[in-house]
């Protein structure tokens, strides 16, 4: 079910891949992605199976590439419009979805925790230092995150435009493609945004383009969504 599991800092994080599911066709595996053209009773089973590895009821996100943050302490009845989930609660779960995009998995020994969905516009746009900011807002003092797997520098080809607008947030994510053209490295510009934020970081190792384990919308457009997920350990 997880290709990465620990428990540290008073969280548990996990990512998921695509083994382990019931997903067919392109979506093969473990999609929890509802959004993805995907018939609607095998993501709601892969759903089910990653609730129950999960041990608790799962907040998820609608999506957007922006820099909204949500503090939930309920499993709302719509999932919520926002790029960031925060919460306090120790019932809780929060998944983010991805397929190229960097997922991030925020904790602190005081028990918030948060689920960080970061594209390239959700890092030019400063989602990271928004949940960073909410979790101090709410008490969290040190913090440490789990940057997952995401599409690497060289793999994620953009205009020129596009790579000189993240170097201006984050100068350590412009970087050029294997074929020498303008690239983002988004997760290096994450991981220098916790770290100017005075947050530790693990770094999981992997390129969604590259690896056959992890669902990639660079490598085949119509794919299903991998997640990550923190909870509080107790």
């Amino acid at each position: 079910m997880f290709t990465w599991d620990e428990t540290s800092n008073g969280a548990r994080r996990a990512l998921t891949g695509r083994p382990g599911g019931v997903s067919r066709g392109p979506w093969q595996g473990l999609n929890l992605g509802l959004h993805v053209e995907d018939d609607p009773a095998d993501v709601a089973e892969n759903r089910r199976r990653f609730g129950a590895a999960v041990g608790h009821p799962v907040v998820w996100m609608e999506q957007c590439h922006g820099a909204d943050v949500t503090v939930v302490d309920h499993v709302p009845e719509v999932a919520p419009r926002c790029d960031a989930l925060v919460t306090t609660a120790t019932d809780l779960a929060l998944a983010v979805l991805v397929a190229d995009c960097v997922p991030v998995l925020l904790a602190s020994p005081g028990g918030v925790v948060a689920a960080v969905h970061a594209g390239r516009p959700g890092m030019v746009a400063g989602v990271v230092p928004a949940a960073v900011a909410a979790m101090r807002d709410l008490g969290a003092q040190e913090l440490d995150a789990v940057v997952g797997p995401s599409v690497c520098g060289r793999c994620y080809e953009v205009p020129a435009e596009m790579r000189d607008a993240a170097a201006a947030v984050a100068p350590v994510s412009a970087t050029v493609s294997w074929t020498g053209t303008p690239a983002v490295d988004v997760a290096a510009g994450v991981v220098s945004q916790l770290r100017d934020l005075g947050v530790g970081v693990t770094w999981v190792p992997g390129c969604t383009r590259e690896s056959p384990d992890l669902f990639s919308y660079r490598a085949s457009r119509t794919t299903g969504r991998f997640a990550g997920v923190v909870a509080r350990a107790s």
